[in-house]
């Protein structure tokens, strides 16, 4: 890893750091369109023949469709212990995300005038579960688990079939677990058309949610102009702020556990200690040569893995605002100090024994979280992600008419004698 000066780092790379999100979709983008647009206009067949050429696999229009007895046989070929830690984490996924929901208030704020703000579910929503290079059953259960928690009465999992036409039996398993209505074999572009526009047999959905490579990410966007997404999902990313007496060991071992998910993610640590610095590169070495898979994390770090000596912890968390990171780690005295100065992240995990991976499986946060700076404006995935609230005012004559001369004055204002007019005709 990079061990770099604060000096270095604000002239050389906060820029980049800063801007990774900018992603150059324009060489997807006509591709990510016709596949779209094939699905639309010929709906099954389109998906039959994009599964045949991209995941080189035949299948028939019925087979798109899991039925419960093959989620019986996904239970059979996973072994006990996985299926109890998918449960307990299911547990406790959902049981943070109940504390999530949100009821029907209401308010006077004027005699006679009463206001509700009714929360209502989203009816329909699509998640989408990467295969290919992995498959991640976690992200079924952080995806499917809220929406049900708020109340969707249908929730669809398309996920890519294997060579032998069938989904990894872990997502099959997690869809079961979470209460999935729906679990279908494709995936890709066209999982996203068949869930934005519907086909003969899959309807289409009101949301669609869940991570994907840069053509799925693409299509997500694409799709957005006509229903909502979560947001773009980009590489993994952890940044750590740490001071002296942060263990090199802990620190190297979580940078190198985000780094494992994607060559093209950032792991970054920020310290005042120099000796915390040295200690941490040299700890990620040595723990590499011990990672039976340290390809794609040795390809992470080579690229976006930066050791940053800062002034102080001040400039650290200047630094996180400004980079506003997916998961902040803080290894530090005062912490709830730090924490109080955060303004973006998509997460935070206070302390030596809170790693990341607590919140990528276990604990109950969502993992589903902001990547590329988008931790400045997004959250992470939640229940309130699959709710919708409806305004409902109620007004007697008198609250009418007690806000009769503001309504009207605002309305000549604006050049609305039409709305004016509807309330003068009410005196």
């Amino acid at each position: 890893m990079r061990v770099l000066t604060s000096r270095e780092f604000r002239k050389k790379w906060i820029r980049r750091v800063a801007e990774r999100g900018k992603v150059d979709y324009s060489k997807v983008f006509p591709k990510v369109e016709r596949i779209l647009r094939d699905v639309r206009n010929r709906g099954d067949s389109a998906l039959v023949d994009y599964t045949r050429r991209f995941d080189e696999v035949s299948i028939s229009r019925k087979d798109l469709k899991v039925s419960s007895d093959q989620v019986a046989e996904s239970y059979r070929k996973i072994e006990g212990g996985y299926i109890k830690a998918l449960k307990v984490a299911s547990e406790n996924i959902r049981c943070f995300h109940q504390t999530q929901l949100e009821k029907t208030t209401t308010i006077e704020p004027v005699k006679d005038v009463t206001i509700d703000q009714i929360v209502r579910p989203i009816p329909s929503v699509g998640v989408y579960a990467p295969g290919g290079g992995g498959a991640y059953p976690s992200s079924v259960l952080m995806c499917a688990i809220p929406a049900k928690v708020a109340g969707v009465r249908r929730v669809v999992v398309c996920s890519p079939p294997n060579r032998s036409g069938d989904l990894n039996p872990a997502v099959v398993v997690a869809a079961d677990i979470a209460g999935v209505d729906e679990i279908y074999r494709v995936g890709g572009v066209q999982a996203i058309a068949a869930m934005a526009y519907g086909t003969e047999t899959i309807a289409r959905v009101d949301k669609i949610v869940g991570p994907g490579n840069i053509y799925v990410t693409a299509a997500k966007i694409i799709v957005s102009r006509e229903l909502p997404i979560d947001f773009p999902a980009g590489p993994s990313e952890i940044l750590i702020v740490a001071d002296e007496k942060a263990n090199p060991a802990y620190v190297a071992s979580d940078l190198i556990a985000q780094a494992e998910h994607d060559p093209l993610g950032w792991a970054i640590l920020l310290t005042p200690s120099r000796k915390l610095a040295s200690a941490t590169s040299v700890e990620v070495e040595k723990q590499l040569k011990t990672l039976p898979r340290s390809r794609v994390a040795r390809s992470c770090l080579s690229r976006g893995g930066l050791i940053v000596v800062v002034k102080n912890m001040e400039e650290a968390v200047e630094y996180a605002n400004m980079i506003a990171p997916e998961h902040l780690e803080i290894h530090a005295e005062n912490m709830s100090r730090i924490v109080g100065s955060i303004e973006n992240a998509g997460a935070v995990f206070m302390g030596e024994y809170t790693p990341v991976v607590l919140g990528d499986y276990s604990a109950g946060t969502n993992h589903v979280l902001p990547t590329g700076g988008y931790a400045r404006a997004y959250s992470a995935l939640s229940t309130g992600s699959f709710l919708k609230k409806i305004q409902v005012l109620r007004c007697s004559r008198r609250g009418c008419l007690s806000l009769r001369d503001t309504t009207v004055n605002l309305a000549e204002l604006e050049g609305f004698d039409g709305h004016a007019r509807s309330i003068l005709l009410r005196r």
